[in-house]
């Protein structure tokens, strides 16, 4: 099959390489500009995803995203079942405008990747993990006021990455 080559495991191989970003950089400037991550979980053969904000670090190599919620919910239970997740994250979207219908098309910059959920349990973890969220959605650190009461309603959990790509399309000039 002529597919089988698009996917290798421990690596991702993109079609249009054309459009793969490739610069460590680039990509974590994405990262840093978008808001939304939508994380994709499985369970029982069953595709589930969800849109959340989100924060992240990158130190040593090492992409974490962070996300908080309800400590109940569908996607919780299935995160409790199966921690294996991938995620998608997308910014700069603007529709091209053809002539043709076939033309048209989308520019857009977005990563893709793959990795593992954990739960965080201790209350510095949780407070870590809220601080890097708050800090990338309004760009506040180390945040004060955190309860004891509150930290106790707000899951916080985490996403080690494996493996990450980008792509991007540019607007036409």
């Amino acid at each position: 099959m002529k597919n089988q080559r698009l996917y290798k495991p421990g690596r991702l191989i993109m079609r249009r390489q054309d459009r793969e970003i490739t610069d460590i950089n680039a990509k974590l400037n994405i990262i840093k500009k978008c808001k939304v991550c939508r994380i994709g979980l499985s369970e029982n053969d069953t595709a589930y995803i969800v849109p959340l904000n989100y924060g992240y670090s990158f130190e040593k190599n090492i992409l974490t995203l962070f996300f908080h919620s309800a400590p109940e919910g569908k996607k919780i239970d299935i995160i409790k079942n199966n921690n294996k997740a991938c995620f998608e994250i997308e910014c700069d979207t603007k529709l091209i405008v053809a002539e043709k219908a076939c033309d048209y098309g989308y520019a857009y910059k977005s990563i893709i990747g793959f990795g593992k959920i954990y739960f965080l349990e201790h209350l510095a973890e949780k407070i870590d993990g809220l601080n890097k969220i708050m800090k990338h959605q309004v760009e506040k650190e180390n945040i004060q006021g955190f309860t004891n009461g509150g930290l106790d309603q707000v899951l916080v959990f985490k996403m080690i990455v494996d493996k990450f790509t980008g792509k991007q399309k540019e607007f036409p000039a």
